[in-house]
């Protein structure tokens, strides 16, 4: 009996030995790739609060291996690095930078006005849910979105004090999106284009720039105050700007059932959070503009309105989606009414 007992207890530890290394090799690692350093709320949130719901819901058997500052791919690379899953697994693949792939993304930005914070989070969510072709355009590209981050507002950064919008006509403007562009030329700004960054923050200096219409953080991060200390902002003033985290969908498709849905109950945890801190860090970023010594204007619902039927931005939405059409992008206009639907619901 004894000799039984004891063949059956080193049974057990053989077989718990064996066990091990295939307990320790269990957990995947996947690498994710961001464009931008590891300092504003965008990438702290990703860090601090999603990926470690990630590990935790699905018990350590998932490990972000982070990437910053485009340490694996730049911003207009991003799509095509986590499409090939070669260099990455998983990035912040920004629809603006790459319009051809991602056309129907480029609807976003299109609006003048809609919600921030926690009305913003939960547009862009309904969209996704309500929309199959946005993602039927990650598909096309061989991924997949695991979450959506969301942009802040814009705001307008004067060299010289700036009592109202009516103000920037016939100044020199800046922006990057090509919508905004259009918005700018309607209100009788003359509209710029600059590489961003010290080519911006110089032109301001010299005063060869008059402005920037930029989102609010960008302005904040460019030090643009030092020069453009004018500033009108207001939660309303829409820039649509979208930060999707996606993965690379043959990887996506070889997770376990059990980790697909660990990272979806991870991404409903962050979602909870999201539109709260983007409030607080709008609101700090506005205190920090202030203490060093711009000037702060918040824009009343009225004067967005105004804003947003100068921009004649309809029309400039339906001359898009006729020129998409015409390129072979199917619905681009059906789209768009689903689209302006939801941010209408939301402004109520």
């Amino acid at each position: 009996m004894q000799s039984i007992q004891m063949t059956t207890k080193i049974l057990g530890v053989l077989l718990a030995a064996f066990l091990l290394p295939s307990a320790a090799t269990a957990q995947q690692i996947l690498r994710y790739s961001d464009h931008q350093p590891l300092e504003g709320m965008r990438t702290k949130f990703l860090k601090e609060v999603l990926f470690p719901a990630i590990e935790k819901e699905s018990n350590g058997r998932l490990k972000i291996e982070d990437h910053w500052n485009g340490e694996l791919a730049v911003a207009y690379d991003a799509l095509g690095a986590v499409r090939d899953g070669q260099v990455t697994d998983m990035a912040t693949t920004v629809p603006e930078y790459t319009a051809e792939e991602l056309p129907l993304h480029q609807i976003f930005k299109s609006f003048p006005v809609g919600p921030s914070g926690e009305k913003q989070v939960s547009s862009f969510r309904r969209t996704y849910a309500e929309i199959p072709e946005f993602s039927a355009e990650f598909e096309k590209n061989n991924i997949v979105e695991i979450f959506l981050g969301t942009g802040y507002p814009v705001a307008f950064f004067s060299t010289q004090p700036l009592n109202n919008l009516d103000e920037i006509k016939g100044k020199k403007w800046r922006s990057a999106s090509f919508w905004h562009l259009d918005f700018l030329r309607n209100a009788d700004a003359v509209p710029v284009t600059m590489h961003w960054g010290e080519e911006v923050y110089k032109a301001l200096e010299e005063r060869t720039l008059d402005g920037l219409m930029v989102n609010v953080d960008s302005g904040y991060n460019l030090k643009a105050y030092e020069h453009a200390s004018h500033a009108l902002v207001s939660k309303e003033l829409w820039l649509g700007h979208l930060y999707p985290l996606t993965m690379n969908r043959d990887t996506w498709n070889a997770l376990a059932k059990e980790d697909k849905e660990a990272i979806q109950r991870a991404a409903e945890t962050a979602y909870k959070t999201l539109g709260a801190e983007m409030d607080r860090s709008f609101d700090a970023q506005l205190a920090d503009l202030e203490k060093v010594g711009a000037t702060i204007r918040i824009l009343d619902h009225e004067e967005v309105a105004a804003f947003a039927t100068a921009t004649r931005y309809q029309e400039v939405q339906a001359t898009w989606a006729k020129e998409q059409e015409s390129k072979g992008v199917k619905d681009a206009h059906v789209v768009l009414e689903k689209v302006s639907a939801i941010l209408n619901d939301a402004m109520k």
